[in-house]
């Protein structure tokens, strides 16, 4: 039988919105919502939370959380990339329960409007595709290829992208899709591939409705997820 890891990676230097990851949000924490959809999704051998806060990983036990994982300062700065960071937690799980996972899920604890049935779709892409990894997104609201643009050095504006005939309505343009940031899996040997990168060659998206893949980054974005989440669960 397939081994899946979770892991809710959880740093606690925020600087779009102060402590945004245990910041209370329609009633609870802001990582509770990941760790119960986790336990929710029925997936998972082990739930895994890696971070730099002994604050953020008291409340993630409080929630179901299986390990907590103090991740190293050079994993947790600002500039630091998340994928060594998921790594690192795969590797501290393994050692600490004595065997290997052979899929592992990172859900964003920044993106709590995902459900479970959303976490299970992403595995079973995975494992019926037999591909390298899944990650999420939902259609995008700009097309590079009608009103998506970019300026150059002398500041002229022109189109990100063009197409040997161009169109003139969005709705003819290419489907593009905005990444959610909300649920990575892997396959465990690709995961340990040295580029930090979430795409390979056969990289398959699983599409979530744009109702379901607002990320918090700032402010604003807290509260209209908020306002979601209420509304959610009225």
């Amino acid at each position: 039988m397939t081994r899946i890891l979770c892991t809710i990676c959880a740093r606690a230097g925020s600087k779009g919105v102060r402590n945004k990851n245990i910041k209370d949000i329609a009633g609870k924490p802001l990582i509770a919502y990941s760790i119960e959809q986790a336990i929710l999704s029925g997936l998972f051998d082990k739930i895994a939370v890696s971070s730099d806060s002994e604050e953020i990983l008291s409340v993630a036990k409080s929630y179901g959380a299986n390990y907590l994982i103090k991740r190293p300062d050079t994993l947790a700065s600002d500039t630091a990339p998340k994928i060594p960071a998921i790594q690192h937690a795969l590797r501290e799980s393994e050692t600490i329960f004595g065997e290997s996972f052979e899929v592992i899920v990172d859900l964003d604890a920044t993106s709590p409007l995902r459900n479970a049935d959303d976490i299970r779709a992403c595995v079973e892409l995975l494992q019926s595709r037999q591909v390298s990894n899944v990650i999420t997104g939902c259609t995008a609201k700009r097309s590079p290829y009608f009103n998506l643009v970019e300026v150059n050095n002398q500041g002229f504006v022109s189109l990100s992208k063009k197409l040997q005939n161009p169109v003139f309505r969005r709705q003819d343009a290419p489907k593009c899709y905005d990444l959610n940031a909300s649920i990575y899996v892997w396959k465990r040997d690709i995961l340990f591939k040295d580029n930090n990168s979430v795409f390979n060659h056969d990289t398959l998206l699983y599409e979530m409705p744009e109702e379901r893949s607002v990320d918090i980054d700032n402010e604003l974005d807290f509260e209209f997820v908020e306002f979601l989440l209420k509304r959610a669960y009225l």
